[in-house]
């Protein structure tokens, strides 16, 4: 499979990345594994996760899904052939969210003792806390880049005055440069990332790894009614999707699916990838059938008028 480039960085990875966030809470260790080898036996490589998942489950503090990934990588002794993103600064039970120079030493710490590793591919400031001088939080990971504990940095839920600001710095002070951006984007949520974050990926070079890319699974077309709403806890979280436009979406989505004998979730995925600067999208699973659903996407070429269709409902 064709692999490209994140940013200006030299890690290649399969256009698809796998969220980790189910593993420790929908997905146990055993499942986690099974759903972790099909992914990397379809070709792909691509492994997201965070520091924080899943501390919103009873019983748990966060960093369950980086120990199942790193004991996975253990037993599978494929760490060479994985390249892993996790995070920094998400709010958890303990604190609220935290970018600080203290936060990062000590987290950083703490996810490479948790993914039995030495070294992290791909960094993110996964929350910006607002407060910390863009400056410390950046000279926080020359230091951890420098130690060999993080190869690469990036950015998901910061501002765009604060994520143009850490890349005018960057540059300014010779400080690490964020490689890529994982902004919330999907075809039932686009004006807020072209508007204000496309931009600015284009300008710096910026990779960019959506997340919710299926909208909490209202892009698959399970959910279509009040009634479906109660097929899966995720339901009431797709509601605000059901107005003419999101079934406008869904009808679309049918239509080209069909002409292609494929899914809507497939095809969904398809039209990000067929964005400008997008790189890979962020998906979850658990079960095969729907991992064999979301992989076939980078396969799926559409044509222009399978994207103009698709554009036309989403605007």
């Amino acid at each position: 499979m064709k692999k490209i480039t994140i940013g200006k960085t030299d890690l290649q990875v399969a256009p698809i990345n796998f969220g980790g966030n189910v593993f420790g809470w929908t997905l146990d260790e055993k499942q986690s594994f099974e759903i972790l080898d099909a992914f990397v036996n379809a070709g792909y490589n691509f492994i997201d996760t965070a520091d924080t998942y899943s501390w919103w489950v009873e019983g748990h503090k966060g960093g369950e899904s980086e120990a199942i990934i790193g004991k996975w990588m253990k037993a599978r002794n494929n760490r060479d052939k994985v390249v892993i993103a996790t995070k920094v600064g998400s709010q958890n039970k303990e604190h609220k969210e935290d970018v600080s120079r203290a936060h990062i030493l000590k987290s950083v710490d703490e996810s490479l003792q948790r993914l039995q590793t030495d070294h992290i591919d791909l960094y993110y400031t996964h929350f910006d806390d607002n407060v910390t001088p863009v400056e410390e939080t950046l000279s926080a990971y020359d230091d951890i880049i420098k130690a060999g504990k993080v190869r690469y940095i990036a950015a998901s839920n910061l501002t765009p005055e604060r994520l143009t600001e850490s890349l005018k710095l960057a540059e300014e002070k010779g400080l690490p440069r964020y490689q890529a951006l994982q902004p919330h984007y999907n075809l039932v949520e686009r004006a807020n990332f072209e508007t204000k974050y496309q931009p600015i990926a284009q300008q710096y070079g910026l990779s960019v790894m959506p997340y919710w890319s299926l909208a909490a699974g209202f892009l698959t077309g399970k959910y279509r009614s009040e009634e479906d709403l109660k097929k899966s806890v995720r339901g009431e979280g797709v509601r605000k999707y059901l107005d003419a436009k999101g079934i406008g979406v869904l009808n679309a989505l049918d239509t080209v699916a069909a002409n292609h004998n494929s899914k809507p979730a497939t095809v969904a995925l398809a039209w990000l990838l067929a964005q400008p600067t997008i790189a890979a999208p962020i998906v979850s699973a658990t079960s095969q059938h729907q991992l064999d659903t979301l992989v076939a996407a980078p396969a799926l070429q559409l044509d222009a008028e399978d994207l103009g269709l698709l554009d036309n409902a989403s605007k």
